[in-house]
């Protein structure tokens, strides 16, 4: 290529407004450099997804519900803004400890942890909360567990619905899981067990053992990705959540090798490629495994989550607030429920078997 293809876009220094809206920022900072100007194509990346005919699945780990991102959330599934939430248990047991009226507080980094467990206080960084408060949760969700038919496993998708319904009958505020099941928005949790869910769960010391079906979960997600005219992805932090939603192109192409990957993905994570973690490898690296299409539209923002996802999202509403109000969100459950997954769990073991 030639140096004046090369040297085509100059940088343009970022001018302080005093009306200047975030939406507005952001554009500016498009013609600057660095994670400022991944910053802003994150927000085109997603208003594409907003603008096609694309199922969005928003991969969501660590503590982003006690950091105060709770009500982001909640905002993006009230406002049709993703279609399915895929979030570590943790998130998903801070954000009933919300909703039904208990809160998270400000800290110190530094404080004395010791002190800290005598006074029954737990550490999140520079977040305190109520060990005796997330007790009486566990014992919440153990409870809740005993109202359900114990003679079957449940998906997480199931459990989640069932126990957003629940809460949301006794909520002092709105939250991920109630908004959720309100807006019929399937919540998966992949490592539920790894988390106060499991802990409340593993707690019960009477009756039957309550089981989980997590490769129904698997199945489940490959389905919507079979029936979704495109998808695409977003991701706050890593982990499992990430991996989970990853995997549905590669378990989706056992039924259909055609299956290319999503093909929008934009990623928030503080974490470097090169220690060959799934929480900082690249969507380049994905497309290795067919998790991403060759030509998706994709953006990451290497910065703390807590910093990015609220200035993305705003300048998203406002930028795409046309897009937003026309939007018609995918009806992920109908699509499950006119499916038979027992079906594609013999077209899965028919491919093994091959």
């Amino acid at each position: 290529m030639k140096r004046s293809k090369l040297l085509k876009h100059p940088t343009i220094p970022f001018e302080i407004r005093e009306d200047m809206t975030v939406a507005e920022a952001l554009t500016a900072m498009s013609h600057t450099a660095f994670q400022a100007r991944n910053l802003a194509t994150a927000v085109d990346v997603w208003g594409a997804m907003l603008k096609g005919r694309v199922s969005i699945f928003l991969g969501l780990a660590g503590a982003m519900v006690p950091a105060g991102m709770r009500s982001v959330i909640t905002y993006l599934i009230q406002n049709h803004m993703i279609d399915c939430l895929v979030s570590t248990g943790a998130n998903l047991f801070h954000d009933i400890h919300e909703s039904l009226g208990r809160f998270h507080f400000q800290g110190d980094a530094h404080m004395d942890d010791v002190l800290l467990q005598q006074e029954g206080v737990d550490r999140i960084y520079d977040v305190f909360a109520s060990e005796p408060e997330f007790r009486r949760l566990d014992d919440y969700v153990s409870h809740f567990a005993d109202t359900l038919n114990l003679d079957r496993p449940y998906t997480t998708r199931e459990f989640l619905y069932l126990l957003g319904q629940r809460v949301s009958k006794e909520a002092e505020s709105e939250g991920i899981v109630t908004a959720a099941y309100k807006a019929g928005v399937p919540v998966y949790c992949p490592a539920i067990g790894d988390s106060s869910i499991g802990i409340g769960l593993a707690a019960r010391t009477q009756g039957k053992k309550f089981l989980f079906d997590v490769v129904a979960d698997v199945q489940e997600t490959a389905l919507l990705s079979l029936k979704s005219k495109e998808t695409g992805v977003i991701y706050i932090g890593g982990g499992t959540p990430k991996n989970f939603i990853q995997q549905m192109e590669v378990t989706a192409s056992f039924w259909d090798p055609t299956v290319s990957g999503h093909e929008y993905a934009l990623q928030i994570t503080a974490d470097a490629p090169h220690w060959g973690g799934l929480s900082g490898c690249t969507f380049d690296e994905a497309k290795s495994w067919g998790k991403i299409k060759k030509d998706a539209k994709m953006v990451t923002v290497y910065c703390d989550s807590s910093i990015a996802l609220p200035l993305i999202a705003t300048a998203v509403v406002q930028r795409y607030k046309e897009a937003i109000q026309k939007r018609v969100r995918p009806n992920l459950l109908e699509m499950l429920a006119k499916n038979k997954i027992e079906g594609l769990k013999r077209a899965l073991d028919f491919s093994f078997v091959v």
